[in-house]
């Protein structure tokens, strides 16, 4: 069992007392003449609006084109839907930006070093950013509320919605503030001044890039300069020499480490660690919901985004299209099979390989990247989580280097080429990228163009393979205006037509698809490979056949089948949400925007 300190002295203060410190005074009403009177009492009450990633994050692509989803994800509803404020209830809510402010309208009263108090000052700032860019995300233009809200002012009440240029400008001077305050070194699981600077450059970064891309925001001509601030606080914390591509020189299983490590304190590439241990009540159990036999399974099109190891397009390998489950996971990039089950995968305690389970509505794919393949309870809840990793800070780099057309050889060796390094992969060339985009990513990014276009999108390639299924992709679609991509319905695994499959790759047949109308035999009557094992059997057919499997053409095969209701993403409508009916009801001051009703 790993051992550690989860956030030192103050944090297990906070653990201790927080109830009955709770119970006396609520957080947003604490009495301030009986509390905010030293440096530890600032230290209770920050360490009080942590707030950072965990594992649930393994399961948050279901929102976009990465993994198939049965659940009722927002974004599927709407494009299948008839969305309205009325059916959009969710998400507008203001209670962690109270507490914030809270603090930040009484932390004067507090005696203390001046160091020590712009520390935490600087600390609820970027709590305040992370929260106002969470609501920016969802519906643009937001209320600004700086102070705690009084109930008797009716200004405040009624507010109306503040300009994105204005919010995200107060946003940007949090996160400054809190980059030239927060400490660098700060007890184990809180942010530090480099946690900051992470969040600052991506936030800077999906702000330049969303609006460069989205022109009914008329924001194109302040892109520029939020795009350099990206690149620069990038640079800076490339150039600082705290962090380093975790790499032990085994691309089979280095990339994977990241996500089922016990203790990832000490791993160089892991600028802020989430950490657990359920033996300290603080354990997670999300296995059963990231493996794909419930709610979510990995689409074909993440699949088929990744390189050949040889570097090249996967899109020029003939017949690509038509591969099955064996075969496409063949010399393939090798962060492949450290996210998803590949042929061959043994499943704890079992000593064979695991056959891949087919169901409806999903695609044959089990997801591996934040599953714990154990069990025993303990270890499978006590994985750290890495909030915010070097290797984005690496992305974020390179992105915003190619969207200011200054992109080099050199920044893509410094950047992309230390990610495939650790992969196992051949080094990104810059002409050769250029030479012969990869049409497969041509299609999905029709609004990119010029003579770097297939660098541009080799970077966006590499970004979603490796942040795949950390919950990055759905807000890399809606700032790239790739919104469109939601209309695609996710697929699954080919098959040629009815028959016998080996899945597990070693040329064993494992599985057999019957038609409709056949039986599955019972009992002596299965057939059994050369192995003495049973097939599994499956009937196959349409989606709306009663059988075991839905396939595009039936019993003459074809890629699985997780849905075929139409979608449709509106745009720019479906880039933002309504304010919920109920709240435009008491406050008629918060109009809608962009055709929401």
């Amino acid at each position: 069992m790993k051992k550690y300190i989860v956030l030192l002295s103050a944090v297990l203060a906070l653990s201790s007392c927080n109830d009955d410190f709770l119970d006396r005074y609520p957080q947003t009403s604490v009495a301030p003449e009986e509390f905010f009177k030293t440096e530890e009492d600032l230290e209770l009450y920050v360490n009080g609006l942590l707030t950072m990633a965990g594992p649930g994050s393994y399961q948050a692509d279901q929102s976009s084109d990465n993994l198939g989803t049965t659940g009722a994800v927002e974004i599927k509803n709407i494009v299948t839907g008839t969305p309205s404020s009325q059916t959009l209830t969710g998400g507008w809510n203001w209670g962690a930006l109270r507490d914030i402010n809270y603090f930040l309208d009484n932390y004067e009263k507090a005696v203390g070093s001046e160091e020590a108090i712009a520390h935490y000052v600087g600390l609820a700032r970027y709590y305040r950013a992370v929260f106002y860019f969470g609501m920016i995300k969802r519906y643009s233009d937001v209320p600004w509320y700086e102070h705690t809200l009084d109930p008797s002012d009716e200004e405040q009440l009624y507010k109306a919605r503040d300009s994105r240029e204005m919010v995200m400008s107060k946003v940007m001077e949090d996160l400054e503030f809190a980059a030239n305050n927060v400490r660098e070194e700060v007890p184990s699981g809180t942010p530090g001044v480099w946690a900051v600077k992470a969040f600052y450059a991506r936030l800077a970064l999906y702000e330049g890039t969303y609006r460069k891309y989205h022109s009914e925001l008329g924001l194109e001509g302040s892109a520029t300069a939020l795009i350099q601030k990206a690149r620069d606080l990038s640079s800076e914390i490339m150039n600082s020499g705290m962090f380093s591509i975790h790499s032990t020189g085994n691309p089979e299983s280095d990339y994977a480490t990241l996500f089922s490590s016990q203790d990832l304190l000490g791993n160089a590439e892991v600028i802020l660690v989430n950490p657990y241990d359920a033996e300290k009540d603080r354990g997670w159990d999300i296995n059963t919901g990231v493996f794909g036999d419930y709610e979510q399974s990995p689409a074909r099109d993440l699949v088929m985004s990744y390189l050949m190891k040889d570097g090249t397009y996967y899109s020029s390998v003939p017949g690509y299209e038509t591969k099955g489950f064996v075969e496409e996971f063949e010399n393939r990039d090798p962060r492949l099979k450290q996210t998803i089950v590949y042929p061959g995968w043994v499943q704890a305690p079992n000593t064979k390989p695991y056959i891949q389970t087919l169901s409806k509505n999903f695609t044959g794919y089990h997801q591996l990247k934040g599953y714990q393949n154990t069990i025993d309870n303990v270890e499978a809840g006590s994985a750290d989580f890495p909030v915010y990793r070097y290797a984005e800070v690496l992305l974020n780099y390179a992105e915003a280097k190619v969207e200011l057309d200054e992109l080099t050889q050199a920044d893509l060796d410094m950047s992309i080429n230390l990610l495939r390094q650790r992969a196992g992969m051949p080094a990104l060339n810059l002409s050769d990228a250029n030479r012969n985009p990869d049409p497969f990513l041509v299609e999905k990014y029709p609004n990119l163009s010029g003579a770097n276009l297939g660098v541009h999108l080799e970077i966006r390639r590499e970004r979603r393979i490796e942040l795949a299924v950390e919950g990055y992709r759905y807000d890399d679609m809606m700032r790239w205006h790739a919104g469109k991509l939601f209309e695609n319905i996710p697929q699954g695994m080919y098959f040629d037509g009815l028959g016998k499959y080996d899945l597990t790759g070693d040329g064993i047949e494992d599985i057999i698809l019957i038609s409709k109308d056949a039986d599955i035999p019972v009992g002596d009557a299965k057939e059994k490979n050369s192995l003495g094992e049973e097939l599994i059997y499956y009937k196959a057919g349409t989606i709306e056949e009663n059988v075991d499997v839905f396939l595009q053409n039936g019993e003459n095969g074809g890629m699985m089948v997780t849905d075929t209701k139409q979608r449709d993403f509106v745009e720019p409508k479906y880039y933002y949400r309504p304010v919920p009916i109920q709240q435009v009801t008491l406050n008629p001051n918060l109009t809608q925007i962009f055709g929401w009703e």
